[in-house]
C-alpha cells in the first residue's frame, strides 16, 4: 500500500498597519507551508517581512497568496474584474512577497490564490486561465494550489505547472464540489472532531459528505487551515498530530 502523504497549509500574514490578525507564530510548527498575504487583501511590507524571516526560521514552504485588492472586504466580495485585470494582479503581488524571500534568503515554492479571487478561479474558465498564466510566466517552477477539481488546477496543468489540489478542514462543501458560501450559516466548521473527521476521510477515502448529505469524489494534497479562524491554532495542531497517528506523512509538496 502506498504511503499517503499530505501537506498542511495555513494563510497568513494577514496583520497590516495597526490590525492584527492571526496566529502566525504559533501555528507555524504544526504546518508545512505558508500563504502569505501580499498587500492587497490583507498585509504590508513589514508584515511581509516578518512573516517570510518566521517561515524560513521554521522551515516551512513559503507561497504567495495574491488576493483582490480589496482590504475593507478582506478579499472576500465580489469584483468584476477581467482576464488581464487578473493576471496583472498575480503577477503584481508574487513580485512583491517574491522580492522579500529573496531578500531574506529563501525560496518561494507555491501560489495560492485568496478569497474570492480564488473561488472566480475556480469556476470561471477565461480567470483560471489567466491566474494560472500569470504564475506560470512568473517562474514556471512555482506550484500553484487550487480547489480540488476546479478550474483553476485544470488551466494549471494544461501550461505546464505543477498543482496541489486543496481541500479544507473548516469549510463545508456543496454536491458540486464547491465551497458553501460564506455567507450561509453552515459555511465553517468550528467543531474540532467534525473536522478532523472530515479532513481524515478525505485523505484516506478520497470522499467528502456535502451539505446536501451526498458523497463526491475529492483529491486531497494541501489541506487548508485559514489561520483567522477561531479555532486555527487548535485545528493545526490536532490535524497535523492525527494525520501522523494514522501513518499519513504530512510534509511539503515537491516540484
Amino acid at each position: 500500500m502506498d504511503m499517503k502523504v499530505i501537506d498542511l497549509n495555513c494563510d497568513m500574514g494577514e496583520s497590516f498597519g495597526a490590525y492584527r490578525l492571526g496566529y502566525d507564530e504559533e501555528i507555524l510548527p504544526y504546518i508545512t507551508s505558508a500563504n502569505i498575504a501580499c498587500g492587497f487583501h490583507a498585509g504590508d511590507a513589514g508584515t511581509m517581512r516578518k512573516t517570510v524571516k518566521l517561515a524560513i526560521a521554521n522551515n516551512v514552504s513559503i507561497g504567495a497568496h495574491p488576493g483582490l485588492q480589496d482590504l475593507i472586504g478582506f478579499g472576500r466580495r465580489k469584483m468584476d474584474i477581467s482576464p488581464q485585470e487578473a493576471y496583472d494582479i498575480v503577477v503584481y503581488q508574487i513580485g512583491a512577497l517574491g522580492g522579500f524571500v529573496q531578500s531574506e534568503g529563501g525560496k518561494l515554492r507555491h501560489v495560492k490564490a485568496h478569497g474570492e479571487l480564488y473561488n472566480m478561479a475556480a469556476t470561471n474558465a477565461k480567470l483560471a486561465e489567466a491566474v494560472a498564466e500569470a504564475v506560470y510566466k512568473v517562474n514556471p517552477e512555482l506550484i500553484l494550489f487550487g480547489l480540488a477539481g476546479g478550474e483553476l488546477l485544470k488551466a494549471g496543468k494544461r501550461i505546464g505547472l505543477r498543482t496541489g489540489s486543496e481541500v479544507f478542514s473548516d469549510r463545508t462543501y456543496q454536491s458540486d464540489g464547491t465551497l458553501t458560501s460564506r455567507r450561509e450559516p453552515d459555511a465553517m466548521i468550528t467543531d474540532e472532531q467534525q473536522a478532523l473527521a472530515q479532513v481524515i476521510r478525505m485523505v484516506k477515502e478520497g470522499k467528502v459528505l456535502t451539505r446536501q448529505q451526498v458523497d463526491i469524489d475529492i483529491e486531497a494534497e494541501t489541506i487548508c487551515i485559514h489561520g483567522d479562524g477561531i479555532r486555527a491554532l487548535e485545528f493545526a495542531r490536532t490535524i497535523n498530530q492525527a494525520l501522523t497517528a494514522a501513518g499519513i506523512t504530512v510534509q511539503a509538496l515537491q516540484k
